[in-house]
């Protein structure tokens, strides 16, 4: 079956992306996949930390080896971002910037909020997916701290993004099937 992870892009206290993921969580029902929250909390990963770059594939630090089996069980992921400073988590790009090959042919949508929706961390995500291989769907779903958030923290989204929400996680787990031959192809080389 195929498995997608819902990243969960921030690791403050008191955050939002929590509540956020299980909302995504709850609604994947009907779509012929199996979900999982990877909380970025529960992977101590330092500030990028190993000798050489990801793509040599060679990682020395028990974490890295943690973070690269896990990354390698899914097929696709639903990454929950907040943005700051209009762009993505230090945490969330930090955890993405530590494999390479792991992410390779995989589809990846993405939940955003923020002021304006999170759409600018959302755009610059997308530049990321495009270096590490990864397809990114055109669906999206955009949340308002203003509207979907009362008092910025009890997340209450509108009803209308259910329908895009939809959207992104039928892409995701089509292109993640459609992607399939190419990973078992194995990872495609890149120059450094």
């Amino acid at each position: 079956m195929t498995r997608i992870g819902i990243i969960l892009g921030s690791t403050r206290p008191n955050r939002n992306s929590e509540s956020v993921g299980r909302w995504v969580l709850e609604h994947t029902a009907g779509h012929d996949a199996s979900f999982e929250i990877i909380d970025l909390r529960e992977h101590a990963l330092p500030f990028f930390d190993e000798p050489l770059p990801p793509m040599a594939g060679q990682y020395q630090n028990p974490h890295t080896r943690a973070w690269a089996e896990l990354i390698s069980s899914f097929d696709g992921f639903v990454v929950v971002t907040p943005e700051y400073n209009h762009a993505p988590s230090a945490v969330l790009k930090n955890a993405l910037d530590y494999l390479y090959a792991e992410w390779n042919n995989k589809a990846v949508g993405f939940v955003s909020y923020g002021m304006l929706g999170g759409v600018r961390a959302t755009e610059q995500l997308r530049l990321v997916a495009g270096e590490l291989q990864m397809a990114d769907v055109r669906a999206q779903v955009a949340l308002s701290m203003v509207s979907d958030f009362e008092n910025f923290s009890e997340f209450r989204p509108a009803a209308r993004h259910e329908g895009d929400l939809q959207a992104l996680l039928g892409q995701v787990v089509s292109w993640s099937r459609a992607l399939a031959p190419l990973r078992q192809a194995g990872p495609v080389a890149a120059t450094v």
